[in-house]
């Protein structure tokens, strides 16, 4: 009887939270969902970041040389690639002479729009930076979080950064080559596969939301944040400031969907418009002060914060509950 020969050596299994296969099947969606939750909820902790205030604006637009205003369409909203030639704002040069085409034109008005809002984001962004740094707490207030992309985002976290302040980038994942911004400070750089889960970011650490112009990703987020505030489903007071109310205002009718009754005329208060920083800056403050600074339930974080920390830690699952639950680590 010939006997069998022995089968090779067994290669190690990997580690389940190893195993690059699984995490990346439909079966670890799952995970990926909760690590979309749980890993930005630990920086932010580390970070000690109490809550924000949120910038949504036009990511197709950024400042080459902002000093001149001078702006590249992008290809797509967050792509790292230019438009084509034909549809870039014309140039001084294409004006002068005559050479520029209706549309590269209008494009052109356009791109001095655009820099006007890039710097009016910049500098508000920037009075809300300074200003969050003179609140007392060891957490860090209304820190300046955008989606993490060029255009208006990128004017926000510039403005945070040059007041020397903390800032959020919370970017996404698309299908074209996007890269975050380099004026988030790096601890606070996320990048999301999950738009919701980007989205939940946004709304669960917002106390303001300035949104001011741009496209399909910008309605959508605003709108979102509305009709949580109008649900009531947000456990917090947020000040909506719509920022260039004569962009806005062309593009949608806000006052007209009250008129005709499918929204509250009360809802028309979720939001005020602003036109200059210094505005904008006004209405977030006074909002921020009185739903939050001036809150019962920030009167008492504040109590609690000035209480004696004890020189132990809190105990943990095990020591709470007893000998009885099998130990673990």
């Amino acid at each position: 009887m010939t006997t069998p020969k022995l089968p090779d050596e067994m290669e190690q299994a990997p580690l389940a939270y190893e195993n690059g296969d699984f995490l990346n099947s439909p079966d670890g969606r799952m995970l990926r969902i909760l690590s979309e939750y749980q890993e930005p909820m630990a920086r932010f902790r580390r970070e000690r970041i109490q809550d924000t205030v949120v910038f949504f604006g036009s990511a197709r637009f950024r400042a080459l040389d902002v000093a001149s205003s001078e702006l590249e369409l992008l290809a797509n909203t967050g792509s790292a690639q230019p438009a084509p030639e034909h549809e870039q704002p014309a140039t001084p040069k294409e004006i002068e002479s005559g050479e520029a085409s209706g549309l590269k034109l209008r494009l052109a008005e356009a791109a001095v729009e655009m820099a006007h809002y890039y710097e009016d984001a910049r500098k508000l962004a920037g009075m809300v930076a300074s200003w969050s740094k003179t609140l007392p707490g060891r957490r860090h207030r209304f820190v300046v979080t955008s989606g993490g992309g060029p255009g208006i985002m990128e004017a926000a976290n510039r403005g945070a950064y040059e007041a020397g302040a903390k800032s959020i980038g919370l970017n996404i994942r698309l299908p074209f080559e996007q890269h975050p911004n380099p004026y988030i400070t790096p601890a606070l750089s996320f990048d999301f596969h999950y738009f919701f889960m980007r989205k939940y970011w946004f709304a669960y650490l917002a106390k303001a939301l300035v949104v001011f112009p741009g496209g399909f990703g910008t309605l959508d987020e605003m709108f979102e944040l509305l009709t949580l505030a109008q649900t009531k489903k947000l456990a917090k007071k947020i000040t909506i400031v719509i920022y260039g109310s004569a962009y806005w205002k062309n593009v949608i009718n806000l006052e007209l969907l009250a008129e005709k009754g499918a929204i509250a005329t009360a809802d028309l208060e979720l939001f005020q418009f602003a036109d200059t920083p210094e505005e904008a800056f006004a209405l977030l403050k006074a909002g921020l002060t009185e739903n939050h600074l001036e809150s019962d339930f920030e009167r008492e974080q504040a109590r609690l914060e000035k209480e004696e920390i004890p020189d132990h830690p809190a105990p943990n699952a095990q020591e709470m509950m007893g000998p009885d639950i099998a130990k673990t680590r």
